[in-house]
Order: structure tokens, then C-alpha cells, then sequence
């Protein structure tokens, strides 16, 4: 190395994710750099050029090297800036021919713009070079030379260098990617909160479960050799920079090579990736093999189920369990994910005793549904997901079952980190189901829950043998506190959240519906991917047609005569409305030779079951049926298809229910009339509120009716008051509670029913 006397010193600024900065001020100054205070998302450091260079090969947790050229306080105007970059003499940092390009951060009042503010900072590097009597440099925004940074907040500019180039946790091994993979240095601070390089050095064991794409196991390897993590890349921003010392970085970099030649071969920790997933394990195969560390690793099919001790471990053997499980950052992941946590917890425990287990997740009650507690927890942050690094020591017998009406765990160490990635590519495919042996023990809630399925599965028994229905409710927030509503479609479980007020607990609703989906899959005797569940709240306008996801995971169901395709995943509601069963039931009896009209038809359900009709006398003649949704109308011709109905005969019409009566001129012997409670459609030219529309609704639709025909009336606002015009115009009867079979009864007004019809036709 350079004599110690003419060592200059130089001031960097390191920048990491948010939250890192503590890990990284420690990190660095194991590296020969002197750390003069920690900011948010980086660290104020000073250092030689060797520390610098040995900072962009060596850190793990470092998104970039800066060197710093300037920092200036009152930094408001863009001539201000202009002329803070024009006063840095550029001749000795750009050399003649080489491109730059300028990365802007920040703001003020008078620069909002980042590309305003790195095009201010570039004009002034510009004007200083030709003040100078040098050319004008050309800009490269993808590929420069020389990479310029300046930060701007609150008055205070950092301009400089980027010494990095490239973000250093871009290791260059990665060419194989999960389905959200984790990223580099994060995975390396996750491993350094673990102890890992200590244990490592113990030679102890490293798995990881749910390895994705291998990043926690390649990262956890190169520390394990001590190889540097930036050891394969070709280049980096300080090559292009008028004052590298190319001498001093081959030297430094020979020195890293020989280093990692050596940890090799001496390693003595052993590491194992698993997941279930092939494409995951042949990705963590071929991203290790670029790494330079395949032997180091033992990637093999495993689900979490199957997790258990590698067999050339001995048995006296110690390690860490780290991985990085799916979150459920939508409410539909969730009923596969609390068996996949329970499991892991309950492998983990049985398997591994003696061992850690550092688990990272963004759902900290999905982490308790491991059964076991956290020592220690970190923060850190997932991108923008508030993620908990949990350290848990595996003794044998102290593990803890969830409480669904206790406050979370005692307060414990939180420690800031933050994540920006997620290992999931086989993640979401590692679908283990839970078994008596291998789940935290219920708590008293979520036992009375299952206790409350398993009553009301008898109590319907003998009524679903006797009518073959294979759609129905089992549950509609039978416990207040449990507030959800679980329909049966055959072997699948659809589940509705109602949405909590803000008097409930956030954490204890969530804890509870957690509960709920441990039970669900095992008294109901299905896996926990057929279980599918969604959040119910008032809908208005396009949201009720909305998807919730995009799945076309559609199935068919059988409801009397018909067959009707279903849609548990993709939509709020499901394509079928089970409370109206015995309704579709009456039409179908009542509809044989009349000519039948559906308003506001959805998915034409009953349409299907008119057209249909009973197996003696047949169906409707012919029908129309009118919706404003071409999502459902398409729906409604698939159904129409399933069942063989002749399309020329059933039709069906995209409109304003209210500007298609107006405009009809035909008649029609069996009407039905089911509007929604409330839409603001902008296809409609009005809103629609039933209690106060449905007269209205009701007029027209009669002026459709032909004399001697019924128009079946319908509407779920609970607390509908019908209009008593109506009934002095028209024969009404109420047949609402005709219309619920067992597995409704519990909910008297859950919907509205009647039959309308000419008084001259009961006279």
C-alpha cells in the first residue's frame, strides 16, 4: 500500500436502504473508515482511497459509494446550485472525452423537479469545464463514465462522486429471478441481525426452507468464504473517474481473490436452500454456480411439510433457520399462509431443537401463527411494507399457543433494518397443510369457532342430503366477534371479512380472522388453497363489477336442474347468489310456456334455472335479460352455453335497466326484479337507491307485464320499507319468508321478496 504520509483523506457518504444505517456504520468501519454520524437511509464517513475501494468491493449492506466534492448549506435557488457545481474544479475528476451523467435527489421550493435539478447541476459542471478552456462533456444517462450525485433537502446540497457505479447490492449473480426476490445487501442484514458470519465461523449449518431464488442462502455462502460480495463485477463508477489509482484497486482486488480462493476451501459451515418449487431450485442452482459457491450450497424439492434435518449433519449439530415467507399482502393469500407458517413453526420446533429461527415477515400475526416466541425482533422495511425480522430460539417446550383475545407478545427489542424484497417465488407453491400434530394449539376463541362450524355442519346435514345442494352458508358471523360469512361450493370454501368498525381492534380482528383460517381447512376437511377470502364493505358504482384479481379460476356447481360457473377468486361476489336459491327455485316452477324477463340479471343465474324450468313441463318460451355490466352479461352467455340454451331464444341486453322499461315494447308473463340496493354507475344516467326508486322501478316494470303474469320483486336492503302506492294499485304479496331454505333462516332480512301483480288478474 501507498506510504502513510501522503495518504490523502477523503469524505464519503455511504447510502443504504432505510433503517440499515446502524448495521452499515459498523460495517464500514470494520473497514478502515472513520464514521462521523449516521443520517436516514446513510452514513457520514472519512477515509482513504484504499478504504474506499475496499467499501464498494467488500460492504454488503451499501447501496452506493459517494465521494464527496461539496456540501453547502442554503441551497434554495437553481443559480445557487448552478453555481455550488460550477465552483468544484471538474479538470481533475472528468477527464477529456469521458461522458457523465448527474443522479438528483431531493428538492426546494424554487427545484422540484429531479430532472430540473441534475440538468441546473449539469450546466454548472459544463460551464466550469469550458471556463477551464476544456471541451464540453457529452451526457450519458444510461452508461457515463463518471457519475455525478447530489442530494438537495432543506437547504443542505451533498454533491460528489458515485464511486460505485451501478447499486452495489447488484452483486451480479443474479440473472435467475423469483417472483419477488429479495434483495442482495437486505438478505445480508437479515443474515449479520442472525449472527450469521459468527456462526459461521463456528462452522455451524445455514438452511433456509423457503429458499426462492437462493439469495439468503448465496448471501449467507459468500460470507461463510469470505467472499467479497461485489467480487464479480467488472466495473464500477470509479473507473471512470481523473483520479482512480488502477494500481491500488488490482491490488486490493488480487488480494480479494486470494481470499476467496482460501475461504473456499476452508469453509466449514454447511448450507442448505429447499423449496418446492423446480423452477425456484434450478434459479437458486444457476445463480449460486454465478456466484462461484455452487459446492458450498445443497438446493433441493422440498416442501415445508417434508422440512427435515439434512441427513450428513451430526446429530450434535447447531444452525440457523432463516427465511422469508410470503406476507399475504392481499387478504386472498391468507388461508394458504396460516398453515404454511403453523407448519414452519411446528418443523422447526420438532426438527431443530437447539437451533435459530429467523424469520422475516410483514405480517406479524402471521408470524405468531408459528407457535413460537420471539426472543428479539428487528424492524426493517420491505420496500414500503413495515417487516419484522423475528429471532427465535428453538428449546424444546416453549412454544406458545396464539391467544385471539390477548394484546400481542410483551414489548421487545425493535431495531431498525430495512427489507426491500421477497424470496416468494416457490414460496406461494409450498401449499402444506396443517395436521393434529403440526399446528399451534388453538386458542379458546378460535376453538369455540370450531366448535360453532362443527354444529352447524350437523344441523344442516339431514336438509343438504335430502336436497342435494352443494352451494350453501354454513356460517354468517354466528359469533360477533368472528365476523365473517362462509359459504360451501362443493370442496371449496369461500370466505367473506366483514369489515370491521373502528371500535374493533385492528390486530385482535386480524388475529381472530387468522384464527378462523387455521380452523376453516380442517374442520371442513379442505386444502387450504381451495379456501378463498375477500373483505366485504359497501360497494358503489364500478366496484362491485370490479376485479379483485385475475386469476380466471372459474369452476362449474350444480343448483337444481342447471349447471352455473363460479368464480370464488377474481370478483367480490361470486357469480352466484345462494340466498336467492329458493327464489331461482320458484321461477323455475313458475316459468314453464311464459315469455320471462331478468332485470339487472348478473351472471342470469335466473335466467338459466326459468329456461331450464322443471323436468315434466320445461322452461320459459323465450327470455331477455338486462344488465349494464358486460363483465356479468358475458358470464350470463357462458352459463346460457353450459346449460345448452338457445341463444336466439334467450337473449341478452347491455343497458339502464330504467331506459330499457321505458323504451320496451314488449310484454312479458314472468317478470324478475332485483335490483341492488345502491349504484352510481356513470353508465346510469341517475343514481340508484332502491328504498327511494323502487316504486318508480316497480311502475315500469308492471307496464311490461302482460295481464294474468307475476312480477317477482326483490332487493337486500334490510331495513326496506315497501311503498304503500304500491300496494293500493297493484296485488302485492309478501312471500319473504318463503324464501330462505335452513342455511339462511338465521337472517330473516337479509333479503326482501314479492309477488306483484294486476289487480284486475285476482279480481
Amino acid at each position: 500500500m501507498k506510504d502513510q504520509q501522503a495518504i490523502e483523506t477523503f469524505t464519503l457518504f455511504a447510502t443504504c436502504p432505510k433503517g440499515m444505517e446502524l448495521l452499515l456504520a459498523e460495517e464500514l468501519a470494520g473497514l478502515g473508515m472513520v464514521v462521523s454520524k449516521t443520517t436516514v437511509a446513510g452514513v457520514h464517513v472519512t477515509g482513504p482511497l484504499e478504504a474506499a475501494y475496499r467499501a464498494c468491493l467488500w460492504s454488503r449492506l451499501a447501496n452506493r459509494i459517494i465521494l464527496c466534492l461539496a456540501r453547502e448549506e442554503g441551497i434554495e435557488s437553481p443559480a445557487q446550485l448552478k453555481a455550488c457545481a460550477e465552483a468544484i474544479d471538474w479538470r481533475a475528476h472528468l477527464a477529456p472525452g469521458k461522458t457523465l451523467a448527474v443522479d438528483f435527489h431531493g428538492q426546494s421550493e424554487a427545484i422540484r423537479h429531479t430532472r430540473f435539478g441534475a440538468q441546473t447541476v449539469k450546466d454548472g459542471v459544463v460551464d466550469a469545464l469550458r471556463r477551464d478552456g476544456c471541451e464540453r462533456p457529452s451526457v450519458d444517462p444510461r452508461d457515463p463514465d463518471l457519475r455525478l450525485y447530489a442530494h438537495l433537502h432543506r437547504g443542505r446540497l451533498t454533491l460528489g462522486i458515485d464511486l460505485s457505479g451501478d447499486s452495489l447490492h447488484r452483486r451480479g449473480y443474479r440473472r435467475e429471478l423469483g417472483h419477488a426476490p429479495l434483495k442482495e445487501n437486505l438478505a445480508a442484514a437479515l443474515l449479520v441481525r442472525a449472527d450469521w458470519p459468527a456462526r459461521a465461523k463456528a462452522g455451524e449449518a445455514l438452511i433456509d426452507p423457503l429458499c426462492g431464488s437462493g439469495t439468503l442462502v448465496i448471501e449467507g455462502a459468500l460470507m461463510a468464504a469470505d467472499v467479497a460480495p461485489n467480487l464479480l463485477r467488472e466495473r464500477f463508477g470509479f473507473h471512470g473517474w481523473a483520479g482512480h489509482d488502477a494500481a491500488l484497486w488490482q491490488e486490493l482486488k488480487r488480494e480479494a481473490e486470494a481470499r476467496a480462493s482460501l475461504g473456499r476451501k476452508r469453509c466449514k459451515a454447511k448450507l442448505y436452500g429447499r423449496d418446492q418449487s423446480p423452477q425456484a431450485i434450478s434459479a437458486a442452482r444457476a445463480n449460486a454456480m454465478r456466484a462461484g459457491i455452487p459446492a458450498l450450497i445443497d438446493f433441493q424439492g422440498a416442501s415445508v411439510k417434508q422440512l427435515t434435518r439434512p441427513a450428513d449433519l451430526p446429530a450434535e449439530a447447531s444452525g440457523l433457520l432463516i427465511t422469508n415467507p410470503p406476507y399475504g399482502e392481499r387478504i386472498g393469500e391468507l388461508p394458504e399462509l396460516v398453515p404454511l407458517y403453523a407448519t414452519l413453526g411446528a418443523r422447526a420446533q420438532s426438527q431443530f431443537p437447539g437451533w435459530r429461527l429467523a424469520l422475516l415477515t410483514g405480517n406479524p400475526e402471521l408470524g405468531h401463527r408459528t407457535g413460537l416466541r420471539a426472543g428479539k425482533q428487528y424492524a426493517f422495511k420491505n420496500g414500503p411494507l413495515d417487516c419484522k425480522l423475528l429471532l427465535i430460539e428453538l428449546n424444546q417446550g416453549e412454544a406458545s399457543a396464539p391467544s385471539s383475545d390477548q394484546a400481542a407478545p410483551a414489548k421487545r427489542r425493535a431495531v431498525a433494518g430495512q427489507p426491500c424484497g421477497d424470496e416468494q417465488t416457490g414460496n406461494a407453491s409450498n401449499k402444506a397443510a396443517t395436521n393434529a400434530t403440526e399446528r399451534p394449539a388453538r386458542s379458546e376463541g378460535a376453538q369455540m369457532f370450531a366448535n360453532r362450524l362443527q354444529k352447524n355442519r350437523k344441523r344442516l346435514k339431514s336438509w343438504l342430503k335430502r336436497s342435494g345442494e352443494s352451494c350453501y352458508r354454513l356460517y354468517d358471523a354466528d359469533m360477533p366477534e368472528y365476523a365473517l360469512a362462509i359459504d360451501v361450493y362443493g370442496d371449496r370454501v369461500h370466505v367473506q371479512e366483514y369489515a370491521p368498525p373502528k371500535s374493533v381492534n385492528a390486530h385482535q380482528a386480524q388475529r381472530r380472522l387468522l384464527d378462523a383460517l387455521g380452523v376453516i381447512p380442517e374442520v371442513l376437511e379442505v386444502s387450504p388453497e381451495h379456501v378463498y377470502i375477500k373483505q366485504r364493505e359497501r360497494q358503489s358504482g364500478k366496484a362491485q363489477y370490479q376485479k379483485h384479481a385475475a386469476s380466471g379460476e372459474r369452476f362449474q356447481v350444480r343448483e337444481g336442474r342447471a349447471q352455473l360457473w363460479v368464480n370464488l377468486r377474481d370478483y367480490l361476489d361470486t357469480g352466484l347468489f345462494l340466498d336467492h336459491r329458493p327464489v331461482r327455485r320458484m321461477l323455475a316452477e313458475m316459468a314453464p310456456g311464459t315469455r320471462f324477463l331478468n332485470l339487472f340479471c348478473y351472471t342470469a343465474t335466473a335466467t338459466v334455472q326459468a329456461a331450464l324450468g322443471t323436468q315434466t313441463e320445461g322452461g320459459a318460451s323465450d327470455s331477455v335479460s338486462v344488465d349494464l355490466s358486460n363483465t356479468y352479461l358475458e358470464w350470463a352467455r357462458e352459463n346460457f352455453a353450459l346449460n345448452r340454451l338457445d341463444p336466439s331464444r334467450h337473449r341478452v341486453v347491455r343497458d339502464d335497466c330504467l331506459r330499457w322499461l321505458e323504451t320496451a315494447g314488449s310484454e312479458f308473463d314472468l317478470i324478475f326484479l332485483d335490483p341492488p340496493t345502491f349504484s352510481n354507475s356513470k353508465k346510469m344516467e341517475a343514481t340508484l337507491d332502491i328504498q327511494r326508486d323502487h316504486g318508480r322501478l316497480v311502475e315500469l316494470a308492471m307496464a311490461r307485464l302482460a295481464p294474468g303474469g307475476t312480477l317477482v320483486f326483490s332487493n337486500n336492503q334490510r331495513r326496506f320499507v315497501l311503498d304503500e302506492a304500491l300496494t293500493t294499485r297493484f296485488a302485492v304479496e309478501d312471500i319473504s319468508a318463503k324464501t330462505f331454505d335452513p342455511d339462511f333462516n338465521r337472517r330473516p332480512d337479509l333479503h326482501h321478496c314479492f309477488l306483484i301483480r294486476h289487480r284486475d288478474d285476482t279480481a
